[in-house]
């Protein structure tokens, strides 16, 4: 992976993990900005890993379906394929809505399609389910995380004195 691929995946996330902690945040009065950070930077780097394995992901799936495979590198981020993700964040704010943020992640999916069907001889609709399911086994692995995270820190969390 290049590092201008690296840095636009590490972007990618943070922007995703802003539009889904900052809307939250800004309805709770007196969250420090340092706090915010703390929750920021983590999050960032669980969507950017999470970004960076859809991929891997689609090519190992890929493999599943279609045994023998070329010996070619596998299915890898290019930053062509990468950029829209940035918009994730922005997308992500309950605002503009789910719809526009489900719309972005299905043009990335499809973008990643035609270059999985491209190295495994897959056809594009068979490359494209791929890309699907392993969106959807991330996108539901990590919600279940935020889930457990959330679960979790509620029941640690202090009680405030009024």
């Amino acid at each position: 992976m290049s590092p201008v691929v690296v840095i636009l995946l590490l972007l990618a996330g943070l922007s995703e993990a802003a539009g889904r902690i900052l809307p939250l945040v800004s309805r709770r009065p007196g969250m420090s900005r340092t706090f915010t950070i703390g929750l920021l930077l983590p999050a960032g780097l669980v969507e950017t890993a999470v970004f960076a394995l859809w991929p891997l992901s689609a090519w190992t799936l890929a493999e599943l379906v279609q045994s023998p495979l070329s010996s070619g590198g596998g299915l890898v981020w290019t930053p062509g394929l990468v950029a829209p993700l940035m918009l994730a964040g922005v997308l992500a704010f309950p605002l503009l809505g789910p719809l526009l943020h489900l719309l972005l992640f299905v043009g990335v999916g499809a973008g990643l399609a035609g270059p999985l069907a491209a190295a495994t001889g897959l056809g594009w609709w068979a490359a494209a389910g791929c890309v699907a399911v392993a969106g959807v086994g991330l996108g539901v692995a990590v919600e279940g995380v935020r889930r457990l995270v959330v679960g979790i820190s509620a029941r640690r969390a202090p009680e405030a004195i009024a």
